[in-house]
């Protein structure tokens, strides 16, 4: 059985510098001794290294820390030792003694090959990376940016080319299976992956630590009761509106206080955008082919925020909805709009859910009822007078769905002048504006201003159409 030896270094590496004398020690015994240098091809000196400013050598030997010393029985690794500790190295060689004159002990440097970015980089150059979607090689006069334009990849806006690198860090963020197949996307209901959730990612801008948002996210829009195709085809404003809950907001960076719903924060709009860059590129839903919307509105590009948390007395979304205090959350609603209540004269409980009862009455359409679902996101100041009066959610929820009873007559067809409502029968009836459980509220935005937002649901919300889905975060 034969004995050989390996050392990595670099000469960027105090330690690989101390180490020299040892390393033509171990030569000079005769021993079967390979130097790979990391980034400079005449060091060690007085040494004939290999140039490994590939880190190809690097990157298969697994080399985390310089110098590392590798002891090989017939051509496998039996033992090896980083840094430099004089025991260790003679424990290794079994040459006693090594380094007279050095100190016992010196720890090394990282290796080159563990670089931020670089091990996706060279698994990508010299492994076999668990990748399945096709690689578009672009020439080298071509523009990556245009080309993605071109390919139809994006929403309008640039995109991030998904390169094999950037898709392997996405995957990064996640323990599951790259080709894990997820479900069918609609509305060509073609399989998607893992790996085509990271592609999709990396090109709306996400960092890899949002993909476990954004996995949660997909799997929401796939449950038949969110109804995602029928969602994408209508001829409706509405698109996904995301609703993200937990400790994981606060982790990737999410943005629940000033200008939540508004531009500005990456995690906010690169997460929701993954979704709307799902369905287009692998779904099919291109706007002006299934995607039937007459008008639109910004938030098919991307609505996507965190609810404000901060207060132990409001129970968050991903709790009421049945995940359990401390855990992550994401929530998807089909949204339609979105409609201000600038209210800075009431300062009651009483008055103002009636006044945020106006403005969810308009939700749709004033004269219709039971049709959509809402969300009121209420901002701190409103929610103070809530808290303040003694009200805590269900009792805002209760009180807002009093407020928005009125009488048949206001609704039917005909009533006021205008042709749109309800069915004539229903003139006897008092009907409030939302089917039971339809309207949901959460908390967010800045702490001045005396003004809250309501976002209305698709004109097929609740078991006829779309309704909200909660699913947990994982890893």
């Amino acid at each position: 059985m034969s004995t050989s030896y390996i050392v990595v270094v670099k000469r960027d590496c105090p330690t690989c510098e101390l180490v020299q004398p040892v390393l033509r020690e171990i030569a000079a015994s005769g021993a079967g001794l390979t130097v790979y240098t990391q980034d400079d091809p005449t060091f060690p000196d007085g040494i004939d290294a290999i140039d490994d400013r590939s880190l190809e050598h690097s990157w298969r030997l697994d080399i985390e820390t310089v110098p590392t010393l590798i002891r090989l029985e017939s051509g496998a690794e039996s033992d090896r030792t980083i840094g430099w500790d004089r025991g260790e190295w003679s424990r290794v060689t079994g040459l006693g003694p090594l380094g007279p004159g050095l100190p016992d002990f010196q720890p090394g440097c990282g290796s080159k090959s563990v670089d931020p970015g670089m091990p996706e980089i060279l698994e990508v150059a010299f492994g076999s990376p668990p990748l399945a979607a096709r690689v578009i090689d672009v020439a080298a006069p071509e523009d990556e940016h245009e080309l993605c334009f071109s390919r139809g990849w994006s929403d309008g806006l640039p995109v991030v080319p998904p390169t094999p690198v950037r898709v392997l860090r996405m995957l990064g963020g996640t323990t599951r299976d790259p080709q894990e197949v997820i479900g069918a996307i609609p509305p060509n209901h073609a399989p998607c992956t893992v790996e085509k959730v990271a592609i999709n990612a990396v090109l709306a801008g996400c960092r890899p630590e949002y993909l476990p948002v954004v996995l949660a996210m997909v799997e929401a829009a796939l449950e038949p009761e969110f109804a995602m195709h029928g969602l994408l085809c209508t001829t409706y404003f509405s698109s996904p509106m995301v609703v993200v809950n937990g400790p994981v907001a606060r982790r990737i960076g999410m943005n629940s206080g000033v200008n939540a719903l508004g531009q500005g924060n990456r995690a906010n709009a690169s997460i929701g955008r993954a979704l709307q860059l799902l369905i287009r590129n692998v779904g099919g839903g291109v706007p002006g082919g299934i995607d039937r919307a007459t008008l639109g509105w910004p938030g098919k590009y991307t609505l996507c925020f965190a609810e404000d948390e901060s207060d132990p007395d409001w129970q968050p979304l991903g709790v009421e909805r049945g995940v359990a205090p401390g855990r992550s959350a994401v929530t998807l609603f089909g949204g339609g709009g979105l409609s201000p209540n600038m209210d800075e004269g009431s300062r009651t409980p009483e008055s103002l859910a009636r006044s945020l009862a106006m403005t969810l009455n308009s939700v749709g359409h004033p004269k219709l009822v039971k049709s959509f679902d809402a969300f009121l996101v209420l901002s701190p100041e409103h929610w103070a007078i809530f808290k303040e009066g003694g009200w805590d959610k269900p009792r805002i929820k209760a009180e807002l769905a009093a407020a928005t009873a009125r009488p048949g007559a206001e609704l039917v067809r005909g009533a006021n002048g205008v042709d749109a409502g309800v069915r004539p029968e229903l003139v006897e009836d008092s009907m409030t504006k939302f089917r039971e459980g339809g309207l949901n509220v959460v908390r967010a935005g800045g702490e001045a201003g005396l003004m809250s937002a309501v976002i209305g649901g698709w004109a097929a919300s609740g078991a006829r159409g779309t309704i909200p889905v909660t699913k947990e975060v994982g890893t």
